[in-house]
């Protein structure tokens, strides 16, 4: 069990490691070229839409022989041309941000004027200052504006790679304002955004969407007719030759496809364009699959392989981490083609990778540790405490012992030997051990000393070995969880199909020889005297008493008022003359209240007024058994009150019970 919690926490140690690493920017480039080559591997390369890019590119430099920024009587001819032809919009990827001569910002804005379907693009600019970074929106100039042209924000954000692969969709975006008039010239809706930012469903490549040069538009004659119908038209740069790269500052960008394809590695600005667009009218675009449930599942996977680790055959567990590793792969790119979400499959692979290696160390070490593990083994006998002290002082071997003040505990398990028959020998043991595991710990991180098991009853006491001055404190306290932890065994006992159990608790301070007892070649840590009886009486007590915690007054006198008890009865022991009072952890502090006086009075031969507050008590809690015995006894006392003799006090010999 603790080599498979070993593997268990080095597994789970590792998947930690591999979400630390994963918060890292290189772990994200690595997810965004999966992504990149997923989407090489799954694009249509076939426009979804019917878009035309009119390239600025290097056949339209040489035919029209001018440099740019083109003359605005340009862009002009071929607004009116594109949309003399029926065209459903057109868009410039280009922001006319200053005013050119005005003539041709006339004439630009006389070819704008009334059609209502031109977009123009806008941008936003960062100005950073000692004190604060500000951010200025750059805007088409007045009169465009005025004309009617209306102004998108063009703005992408590449990420390191400078491949544009996220999009935060707004509705005064570039691509949103051609998308809406798209959608109004063929008289449909746009579908819904689901989210404000998604990642980019790319068709294809460069030159996946009907692409011309922008000459062929401006120049008569070159295209028939009516060639821009219906058509959304895309204006913007897209030069390769190193010239021109050099000495514009030009909208190009890091393809995705270049993971596979490293020939064609630029993009044009424009092109992202005519993808978001495309995405806006389908209502393509992919959705991350939130971290939660990616944490999650990964966890499943790697605590299912980290049981197989532990319980099935190497080759078995090697197969079932290579099916898992397919199994995300597989899930991740199905997800990413007909569902559109975006799971990155790196951090579950490498998460089951790291679990399979570092448990399959883990095991290699471990069968090295096997040897010193059986030397060692013996230590588990007694306390970690006891074995820690030995370790310290040697001379502690031999037998005998000191005399100590400790804190005893007793438990042990209602009706444990009836329930006990009707299971089978296996269950038993599995009932006892869960009892074990939940209590144990309980005792040790109170600084208990578990002296030993007996049947289903554990052994315990406080003081010893080590010295505690709260000794009778922690007793209790540990008392009080133990009965707490109770409620999880019993479900989780339940969820077995076992039977649920009860416990009972028995605590009683008292002076008891501690040390080794035993002979030469076997002894053991453990406690012996009148106090170790008194506590074994007092557990099985409960039962007459209808409590689960019995604690005698010799343990109450030294604890705080951390816990509210309640005055149960006063016993005898047996051999004993002094009277010894038993409490019992309430939260009621009026039934504690009412106990306390109906005792006083029956102890001071004040029937009527005991009567009374013991059948108070039975109002509060019907059935009390041990309001239900005293009242007995008060009945029995007074009808014989002749003949108590000075001595009674009142108390009961335990034996009764």
């Amino acid at each position: 069990m603790k080599k498979h919690g070993l593997q268990f926490a080095a597994g789970l140690l590792a998947v930690l490691l591999v979400w630390a690493l994963s918060l890292g920017r290189p772990w994200h480039a690595m997810e965004f070229k999966t992504f990149d080559f997923y989407t090489s591997l799954t694009a249509p390369r076939v426009a979804p839409v019917p878009v035309v890019i009119l390239a600025i590119d290097e056949p339209t430099f040489q035919e029209l022989q001018t440099q740019w920024p083109f003359p605005r009587r340009f862009h002009a001819r071929v607004i009116e041309r594109v949309l003399a032809d029926g065209a459903a919009a057109i868009g410039f990827d280009v922001v006319f941000a200053e005013p050119s001569n005005r003539k041709d910002d006339e004439a630009l804005a006389n070819a704008i004027a009334g059609s209502g379907k031109v977009v123009l693009a806008a941008s936003r600019e960062m100005v950073e200052s000692g004190n604060a970074t500000i951010w200025t929106d750059v805007r088409p100039i007045q009169p465009l504006l005025d004309a009617g042209a209306i102004a998108g924000f063009a703005g992408v954000v590449p990420d390191d790679d400078f491949v544009v692969r996220w999009h935060e969709w707004r509705d005064d975006g570039f691509a949103s304002r051609l998308a809406a008039l798209g959608a109004l010239h063929a008289g449909r809706l746009l579908p819904p955004n689901a989210g404000t930012a998604r990642m980019i469903e790319y068709a294809g490549p460069r030159g996946t969407f009907d692409t011309l040069s922008y000459y062929q538009a401006l120049v008569p004659g070159l295209l028939p007719p009516g060639f821009f119908k219906d058509k959304i038209v895309l204006v913007g740069r897209s030069v390769r030759t190193a010239s021109e790269l050099r000495n514009s500052q030009v909208d190009m960008f890091n393809s995705p496809f270049a993971v596979i394809d490293a020939g064609d590695r630029l993009f044009p600005g424009v092109e992202v364009q005519a993808n978001l667009l495309s995405n806006q009218i389908t209502g393509g675009g992919l959705q991350p699959v939130p971290d939660g449930p990616v944490i999650v599942i990964t966890l499943l996977l790697v605590l299912l392989l980290l049981y197989s680790v532990s319980n099935a055959h190497p080759a078995t567990t090697a197969a079932l981490a290579l099916a898992m590793i397919a199994s995300v792969i597989v899930v991740s790119l199905l997800l990413f083609v007909h569902e559109k979400r975006w799971l990155p499959p790196l951090f579950p692979v490498a998460a089951i990778i790291a679990a399979y290696g570092i448990s399959g160390l883990m095991s290699y070490a471990l069968a090295r540790r096997r040897a010193m593990q059986i030397r060692t083994m013996f230590s588990q006998y007694v306390p970690s405490q006891v074995v820690a002290k030995l370790v310290e002082q040697p001379e502690m071997l031999r037998l005998g012992g000191e005399v100590r003040e400790v804190t005893l505990m007793f438990t042990d398990l209602a009706n444990f030997t009836t329930m006990s028959e009707q299971l089978s020998a296996e269950q038993t043991v599995e009932v006892l051990t869960e009892y074990f595991n939940a209590m144990t710990p309980i005792i040790h991180r109170d600084g208990g000393t578990v002296d030993k098991f007996i049947g289903d009853a554990i052994m315990a006491f406080w003081g010893a070995p080590l010295a505690d001055d709260a000794h009778a404190q922690h007793a209790v306290d540990a008392a009080v969880d133990m009965l707490a932890a109770m409620d999880d065994l019993m479900q989780r006992l339940r969820a077995r199909g076992l039977p649920e159990i009860a416990m009972r608790i028995g605590i009683h301070t008292g002076k008891v020889v501690v040390g080794n007892v035993g002979s030469e070649s076997r002894f053991s840590y453990t406690a012996i005297g009148d106090a170790v009886n008194l506590a074994a009486r007092l557990e099985g007590a409960n039962k007459a008493f209808g409590s689960s915690i019995l604690i005698s007054e010799e343990t109450v006198s030294r604890l705080s008022d951390r816990h509210r008890l309640r005055h149960l009865d006063v016993v005898i022991v047996k051999g004993k003359t002094e009277p010894v009072g038993v409490f019992t952890p309430c939260e009621d502090a009026a039934l504690c209240e009412l106990s306390a006086r109906a005792l006083e009075a029956f102890r001071s031969r004040r029937w009527k007024e005991s009567v009374s507050a013991f059948e108070q008590i039975l109002a509060r809690k019907p059935g009390d058994a041990a309001a239900t015995r005293l009242l007995e006894r008060v009945a029995v006392a007074a009808a014989h009150a002749d003949t108590l003799g000075a001595q009674w006090n009142g108390a009961i010999s335990l034996d009764k019970f």
